[in-house]
């Protein structure tokens, strides 16, 4: 998410279409996180790239990071939160979840760009960024795919009748669910699973919270 606050320089005009001209405005001062520290950064980066194709504008990437200074990199994403509370930053890229716990205000982007739609995987993995390896000297190549998580129930635990009980919460539209919401982290309802045959190795109790991946 692009998010900023009331005092970011032209947050008024701010769209889904207008977003990155704005970025690339004089005097505006935006950042990321460090793309080799971070999965926000490099994200972001994707983001931006992504960006660039489907405008169809030629350019846009350099153009952006020209005007994003190495200082507005910073090594987590959630160090930029106070800089733009500050007014000393007016747009960060961002976790939905951490604008919403945060309390910043962000623009929704087009599925095609925000990695957050796994209908778009195929487009989002043109956007790749090059990152530090675990080793000096080495890189790792990073491909574009929407950022989602997953829950599983380990087969041997002390308790499994609790941690069915668990899920049973989680993945109830009124319960769990209803949490990741509020808390910036917009679920599938009902959850995915990749096969009908791992729909029916569930138990029952979590069959009917379940559907087979679309």
């Amino acid at each position: 998410m692009l998010c900023y606050t009331d005092r970011s320089r032209f947050a008024d005009e701010l769209t889904r279409d207008n977003w990155q001209d704005i970025l690339a405005r004089d005097k505006v001062v935006w950042g990321h996180s460090d793309p080799n520290l971070d999965p926000c950064g490099y994200r972001s980066l994707m983001v931006l790239q992504l960006a660039e194709i489907f405008y169809g504008q030629k350019g846009l990437y350099d153009r952006l990071i020209a005007n994003r200074p190495k200082a507005n990199v910073r090594p987590k994403s959630v160090e930029l939160v106070s800089l733009l509370k500050t007014g000393h930053m007016d747009y960060a890229w961002e976790y939905r979840s951490v604008a919403v716990q945060h309390e910043l205000q962000f623009l929704e982007l087009d599925d095609h760009i925000n990695l957050g739609n796994y209908a778009f995987d195929d487009f989002y993995r043109r956007a790749q960024v090059k990152v530090t390896g675990k080793k000096p000297g080495t890189w790792i190549t990073r491909t574009g795919k929407s950022c989602t998580y997953g829950i599983t129930m380990v087969k041997d635990s002390p308790n499994p009748k609790g941690a069915e009980q668990f899920m049973s919460y989680l993945l109830d539209p009124e319960g769990g669910m209803k949490v990741l919401e509020s808390m910036g982290q917009p679920p599938f309802i009902p959850c995915r699973v990749a096969s009908e045959a791992e729909l029916q190795s569930l138990p029952s109790s979590l069959q009917k919270l379940a559907t087979v991946n679309p």
